[in-house]
């Protein structure tokens, strides 16, 4: 081999090392594939025919590596060329794109979409999906008991009233942020949180929250007149929401009156107007299932909420707390029954209500409130109890059609007969 050939030569191996991303390669492999090629080149004691053959192999994976589709194959490629596999040419050790597994939950979503997207999306806790959950399954319900004996929920209302929870508990989540941001510092739960560590300014978060309210209002004008007058008076609740935890005890009483807004609202978008006999015990019955996760979810902060003074039922039912959520489990399944009744629901219905029941039974006297990760985990199985709710609805509702042709054949055989 003349030396230019050598020069050459060294010349590529430098070149694929230095730029691996564009060949397809990890670092670490194509700097050890090009080494692999310039130590059989050094190599005083091999004969020029295997310090060729050497160098040869290397280069020869450099030049298959890019190629289209070869990103990914180098571990092999070396395999089969013969280089060393040290620690280095490891194909899971290495952290970035190429060992990122694929997963649709909602974290890597976000995790996925463009870098400077992302603290707008945590902003709207897209990465946390359960708290756009438990806003949305109150309307969910309320939808579902507004419809027409026999038949599914509107899907087209389940639809816009989906969207508009997204983008409401992302406006709620924004102002919440924008008031607490002084102390989501101090916590070390929400000190990442977007606003607190910098990645956005006030004023950028403010921006921000007038598009979500703007698109959010775009949803709202979807409905009609009465339900556009009844959804614009929430927005008072979800302003001052975030204030209530610096003045009382209660400030999960108010996320309660806040988030279950939907209960109402739901009905009047179906009917056009709220009927109270079913509207109000439902919209209590969601005040009071608030009651029992956010304080659940309140346990998580409250050494932190201690130090910085700020307040929550956690704190003030204490050691308590199993009692007064047994409370609120009583008048929510009190609640949750006379609306079956006024609204002329069925059995399948009552049957959701007794699984509802055992979940709050098991979630309230098994939850470990000194413990924050299993706070946590109770929760967000709300989730589910909530979906309970909303398929005995359906499935009740479904129900009466069932009966009503029976009633129609029994009232026809007595007359013919």
């Amino acid at each position: 081999m003349t030396p230019f050939s050598q020069v050459r030569m060294r010349k590529a191996s430098v070149h694929a090392a230095a730029q691996p991303g564009r060949l397809g390669l990890h670092p670490a492999d194509a700097t050890a594939h090009a080494r692999w090629g310039m130590t059989s080149i050094r190599a005083p004691g091999l004969p020029s025919a295997m310090r060729a053959a050497g160098f040869a192999r290397g280069l020869w994976s450099v030049a298959l590596a890019s190629l289209p589709g070869w990103r990914g194959r180098s571990f092999t490629l070396a395999r089969a060329t013969g280089a060393p596999h040290g620690g280095d040419l490891q194909p899971s050790a290495c952290p970035g794109p190429r060992g990122r597994q694929l997963s649709l939950s909602a974290a890597a979503v976000v995790n996925s979409a463009p870098r400077p997207l992302q603290p707008y999306l945590r902003l709207m806790r897209l990465d946390k999906p359960i708290g756009t959950w438990l806003l949305y399954l109150p309307c969910t319900w309320s939808i579902g008991l507004a419809a027409e004996p026999g038949c599914f929920p509107d899907w087209y209302m389940l639809s816009l009233f989906g969207t508009g929870a997204i983008l409401m508990r992302g406006a709620g989540c924004t102002i919440n942020d924008m008031w607490d941001q002084d102390y989501d510092k101090k916590v070390t739960r929400t000190a990442s949180r977007p606003i607190a560590a910098g990645d956005i300014s006030t004023f950028q978060s403010f921006v921000f929250l007038g598009g979500q309210l703007t698109l959010a209002l775009g949803v709202l004008l979807c409905l009609n007149y009465y339900s556009i007058a009844l959804g614009a008076g929430s927005l008072l609740l979800v302003i001052t929401y975030p204030l209530m935890k610096r003045i009382t005890y209660w400030p999960q009483l108010a996320l309660g009156l806040t988030f279950n807004w939907g209960a109402l609202l739901g009905w009047s978008a179906i009917k056009g107007s709220c009927d109270p006999s079913v509207c109000l015990p439902l919209y209590f019955s969601g005040v009071m299932w608030t009651l029992i996760y956010d304080t659940i979810y309140a346990h998580q902060d409250k050494r932190d909420d201690v130090l910085i003074g700020l307040k929550s039922t956690a704190l003030r039912f204490g050691e308590n707390t199993k009692l007064w959520l047994s409370g609120f489990s009583v008048a929510m399944l009190g609640a949750l029954s006379l609306v079956g009744v006024n609204s002329g629901q069925t059995a399948p219905y009552y049957a959701a209500l007794g699984a509802v029941g055992a979940h709050l039974t098991h979630q309230i006297y098994t939850v470990d409130i000194h413990r924050p990760e299993d706070c946590w985990n109770k929760f967000i199985s709300n989730r589910t109890l909530g979906l309970i709710v909303f398929l005995g609805i359906v499935l009740g509702n479904l129900w009466k059609e069932k009966k009503t042709d029976k009633t129609k054949k029994s009232t026809e055989n007595k007359i013919e007969n």
